[in-house]
């Protein structure tokens, strides 16, 4: 069991707090919603809180297991995630579609997105592989080719999907490790340089993605059609100010901004909780990445150093994304914002990813 002295406290603070506001803006946005599609205002919010129960099951049973268990296990959990978008993108039957894409798994009554717990298997296996060839990363043949082999395969099947934003943010966070672990910045320059016309081609010729692109770019110029989404988060930031209107005052949840309760929840949080309660999430997110870093200077060997900088860039990087995409910072990506938004893949991965964390903490503090 977990001892007071073997806790990061802010960490644990910090991850409490954005489920609990989570939850709480799951209901005030989805409550209107679910009245409406199944005659039940807490049909969401329900499902929201079984998997915040069973994310804490999880970050308990992760906060107390070994993280070198994932190490001796590295390609078990890489073949695990790596079967389970095969499934999902070649199996008739067992992808459910929304939205033109096939994401999620259906189960019976359980559906499950396999890109959240691949981007945690991605992640392991790049700790493992970094910290086990540190010292021949300087050559091409070693930095390199096995890493991007080995991530490439889980990001292709996500770009299957289609998931384009989750490829992008995954890849990311495998080059982030690559350069962290000392792989040359030639390379990695070279690699991106490799990537961008694929990058571009992928954009510029699937009309959807395109128009996405433009739409940022000048989201007024179509804002009853393709900008109306962003519009009317754009607007909600505005009605909000700097104290908002009031938790559940809010007016674009009314069936203006269609993804109120997942990707573009944070617009209602603003329109309700204000600039004070939109700085206060991103307070939240750096403790998370202060204590992510700190965690990992404590780790004691490469294995844990890696595994906390890639769980805490799990974590910040999609927020940080999330955020920039509903204030019309970037292009819209599709990534929920962690530990807010609805969805139970992606809170339980994350509860997961930080009790993980907790665990390298804890070994860490043993050690000294």
């Amino acid at each position: 069991m977990l001892k007071v002295r073997e806790i990061d406290k802010p960490l644990i603070l910090a991850t409490m707090a954005l489920v609990a506001i989570g939850f709480v803006m799951v209901w005030s946005t989805s409550y209107i919603m679910a009245m409406k599609r199944y005659g039940n205002e807490y049909f969401f919010v329900k499902k929201h809180l079984i998997f915040i129960g069973l994310g804490f099951i999880l970050f308990f049973i992760a906060a107390n297991v070994k993280y070198h268990l994932y190490q001796r296990w590295t390609y078990a959990i890489f073949l695990a995630s790596l079967v389970s978008l095969i499934i999902l993108t070649f199996i008739h039957g067992m992808g459910n579609e929304a939205g033109g894409a096939r994401r999620w798994i259906k189960l019976g009554p359980v559906t499950f997105q396999p890109s959240e717990p691949a981007k945690l298997a991605v992640i392991i296996y790049m700790s493992y592989y970094l910290a086990a060839k540190k010292e021949r990363l300087k050559t091409f043949s070693i930095g390199i080719v096995p890493p991007m082999i080995m991530s490439g395969l889980i990001l292709l099947f996500i770009l299957k999907e289609p998931d384009f934003g989750t490829a992008l943010s995954l890849g990311a966070i495998t080059i982030i490790m690559m350069f962290i672990a000392g792989v040359r910045i030639r390379y990695l320059f070279s690699l991106l340089l490799f990537a961008a016309p694929f990058i571009y081609f992928m954009v510029t010729k699937v009309d959807y993605r395109m128009k996405r692109v433009l739409v940022f770019l000048d989201p007024w110029r179509d804002s009853g059609g393709a900008g109306f989404q962003l519009v009317q988060s754009l607007i909600a930031f505005g009605a909000g100010g700097v104290w908002g209107v009031g938790l559940g005052e809010g007016k674009q949840k009314l069936f203006y901004l269609p993804e109120a309760h997942t990707d573009f929840i944070l617009s209602v949080v603003g329109e309700e909780l204000g600039l004070i309660g939109v700085s206060a999430l991103i307070a939240l997110y750096l403790i998370i990445l202060v204590s992510g870093i700190r965690i990992s200077l404590k780790a004691k060997d490469l294995f844990g150093q890696y595994l906390a900088i890639g769980i805490t860039l799990l974590i910040v990087l999609q927020a940080a994304v999330n955020m920039a995409v509903v204030l019309a910072l970037l292009p819209t990506k599709g990534l929920t914002l962690p530990f807010i938004s609805y969805g139970g893949t992606s809170l339980v991965v994350n509860m997961i990813g930080m009790g993980i964390l907790v665990n390298i903490y804890k070994e860490g503090v043993k050690e000294r």
